[in-house]
């Protein structure tokens, strides 16, 4: 079967078919994510450059912390 007849017969499924397809697929992929997310933000991953200019821009005061930012709501 192509991915084109892959991709028709999905849109030709009932709306709760496509909904459980779609959820089994993000729970089959979540262990790759969960590993990708783990070495982006590892020491020497890609994230960590993004993750430290976050920090410096609370260290600065420009931006909140999740935490204290949902607390002032």
């Amino acid at each position: 079967m192509s991915l084109i007849e892959l991709q028709q017969a999905i849109e030709a499924l009932p709306v709760e078919q496509q909904a459980s397809l779609a959820a089994w697929l993000a729970e089959r992929d979540r262990p790759q994510w969960d590993l990708e997310v783990e070495q982006d933000f590892s020491a020497g991953g890609a994230g960590m450059s993004l993750l430290d200019h976050v920090r410096a821009q609370v260290d600065l005061g420009e931006s909140l912390p999740m935490a204290e930012s949902r607390e002032r709501r």
